[in-house]
């Protein structure tokens, strides 16, 4: 009977997150709060009262929650907006991560009544940043970033965890005397190492057996990938490099090669990435206790503002010193360091530790999280559009245009017109399409419509064109060529 309670409770609970996250998103509220707040609720101070304190489950569940996360953010990468800025990215995700948790642990000696490398200690949990509840915020409100804003922090956010996670084991090393200085570097370079060496080798070798292996039934593909998550990240780990870092090293190298049943996969990833999202902030959520937690307000209201005004800012303004980026840009960049569930997670690893003070810097962090998801997450559209860096939200329409590969001679494509579009205020059957293409449906103003000859294409329309590949750069050339009379 208890099993089945559990089962039902569970349940339950996860259609409650996801009804209220839709709610939320109308108001600008991240996922994130959302379903800590469910936690919450659940948990001992909350309405249905569950008392939960296994700190060894709750770091468990969160390792291969974020494992799921991580791969996902990489398999969903698009390789060719990647390339111009990965450089930066991985400045950001590694001496930006060092940077600002640095600048963290010597603000809070200074205002935490704790040992110094405690504050360190503190700093690097609370040094990476949560990319979901970034773009959740930004879609909600139907909005992106431009000049490879969003490729940057998505790449940034996907790839910062493993070095948070590297730092944060580090000084607990150090504090517990397992570690020195000396060890602690070479240590930073040999998980790197290996996680990335080993993160693409099992990528090609997954990709290869998918390829290969030629199942019976597609559903099996699925299980391969979801085993090769697993496998990654504890291969790696029992070989001493970082798990995090190759899972999510797999992830990059899988969306830049060509195997079977890929877009099906991609979108079975993207839902087990949303319920690792939604079963981890529960967890987290019934694992804090919110009214003995309450005392650390102060406290993490100090480190918040020092984090979201100090040691960010500094962090991005050093990295980004060989960059062209615009001040506006890099303001843009230090208010999107969006805290998430991963320092939560991190904030786990001290009480398994059994470091001094480690509930008291749960409880900090905790809060830390709270703060900045109501301070940067429900204002970054509004930032975004103050610094000018917003831009139109690209929507997704894979789903849409999936089409058969029977025929390799024919393409579904998408075409975008843009504000200055010859093809823009033109019925279609005035464009003089190539024979042989058929434009099958447009997107319209947030709806799939099916045209007619009369349909006029407006700016901002997307177009789902049907035709012989070779054909391709003709159509393009129709719809996508800017108006030279309007240019003159």
């Amino acid at each position: 009977m208890i099993l089945n309670e559990i089962l039902l409770i569970t349940a339950v609970l996860l259609i409650s997150a996801i009804i209220l996250n839709k709610i939320g998103g109308k108001f600008g509220v991240p996922s994130l709060l959302i379903f800590i707040l469910v936690g919450i609720l659940a948990g001992s101070d909350g309405i249905l009262g569950i008392h939960f304190e296994d700190y060894s489950l709750a770091q468990y569940v969160g390792i291969v929650a974020i494992s799921y996360i991580l791969f996902m953010g990489g398999l969903s990468v698009n390789i060719g907006e990647l390339k111009p800025i990965v450089t930066e990215g991985v400045v950001l995700a590694t001496l930006g991560v060092f940077v600002t948790g640095i600048i963290v642990g010597l603000c809070s000696y200074y205002l935490l009544n704790l040992p110094l490398l405690e504050c360190f200690l503190l700093g690097a949990i609370v040094s990476s940043t949560d990319a979901a509840a970034v773009f959740g915020v930004l879609r909600s409100k139907s909005i992106s970033l431009g000049n490879n804003l969003k490729p940057l922090l998505e790449f940034e956010s996907g790839s910062n965890d493993p070095m948070a996670v590297f730092l944060t084991l580090g000084v607990i090393g150090l504090i517990s005397g397992q570690l020195n200085f000396g060890g602690l570097i070479f240590d930073f370079f040999k998980q790197m190492i290996l996680g990335i060496v080993f993160g693409y080798v099992i990528a090609r070798l997954t990709i290869i057996i998918i390829n290969k292996i030629k199942l019976e039934y597609d559903s099996l593909y699925v299980v391969i990938t979801l085993a090769s998550v697993i496998f990654t990240y504890s291969f790696i780990s029992i070989m001493g490099g970082n798990g995090f870092i190759g899972v999510y090293v797999c992830g990059l190298a899988m969306a830049a090669g060509k195997f079977v049943n890929k877009k099906t996969l991609i979108k079975f990833h993207d839902a087990v990435a949303w319920l690792m999202q939604i079963v981890m902030f529960m967890i987290l959520g019934l694992l804090v206790n919110f009214k003995a937690g309450f005392v650390h307000t102060k406290e993490a209201f100090l480190v918040a503002l020092v984090l979201i005004f100090v040691a960010r800012p500094i962090a991005i303004f050093l990295c980004d010193v060989g960059f062209k980026r615009s001040l506006k840009e890099k303001l843009m960049i230090s208010w999107v360091g969006l805290r998430g569930a991963a320092p939560i997670v991190l904030a786990t690893f001290p009480l398994t530790a059994n470091v001094e003070h480690a509930v008291d810097i749960f409880n900090i962090v905790f809060f830390v999280v709270i703060i900045s998801v109501l301070v940067q997450g429900t204002t970054i559209p509004y930032v975004a559009k103050l610094l000018k860096v917003d831009a139109p939200l690209e929507q997704n329409h894979d789903s849409v245009i999936e089409y058969g590969d029977k025929d390799p001679n024919n393409k579904m494509i998408e075409f975008t017109v843009s504000d200055n579009a010859a093809a823009a205020g033109k019925q279609l059957y005035e464009l003089n399409l190539p024979q042989g293409t058929l434009v099958s449906l447009i997107y319209k103003k947030g709806e799939y419509v099916i045209p007619t000859g009369s349909t006029v294409v407006e700016p901002c329309d997307v177009l789902f064109v049907l035709m012989d590949k070779t054909k391709e750069n003709a159509v393009r050339e129709i719809l996508c060529s800017e108006n030279k009379e309007q240019n003159a």
